[in-house]
């Protein structure tokens, strides 16, 4: 068990190298996520996963994030219409403080369940997207 942490913690320092080495020649990265029923595929979880991918660490000019959704379901539209304008505060704060898990719900989960971050930017940005949404 020890060797593979150490050769992950390895790997992941290539991994960073290349990042900052090739961060201008990352291709162009094209993202789908389908839901064809929103009795089987919440809007809320097709949501989340949307967000969660658009807030992935990768240049954002060369990510393209798409939902196609097959039954057509105006409450899948109006759920995206709303994440819309929750992701433009979503987005920046979960990158400015390397938020894990980046899915907005098992981020607050683990809020509600461990409490707030130390951090008292991280604290003040939160509380503004709450009082703005």
């Amino acid at each position: 068990m020890a060797k593979f942490y150490i050769d992950m913690q390895h790997n992941w320092k290539i991994c960073v190298f290349f990042w900052n080495r090739y961060e201008k020649k990352l291709p162009g990265v094209d993202i789908f996520v389908c839901t064809a029923d929103p009795d089987i595929e919440p809007p809320m979880m097709v949501i989340n996963t949307v967000l969660s991918v658009m807030s992935y660490d990768y240049p954002t000019e060369k990510l393209n994030v798409y939902l196609s959704d097959d039954a057509g379901s105006q409450i899948t539209f109006y759920a995206l219409l709303e994440a819309s304008n929750f992701a433009k505060y979503w987005i920046p704060f979960s990158k400015r403080f390397k938020v894990e898990p980046r899915s907005p719900a098992a981020y607050f989960k683990s809020i509600d369940s461990s409490g707030y971050s130390s951090d008292s930017d991280q604290v003040k940005e939160l509380t503004t997207i709450k009082v703005q949404n």
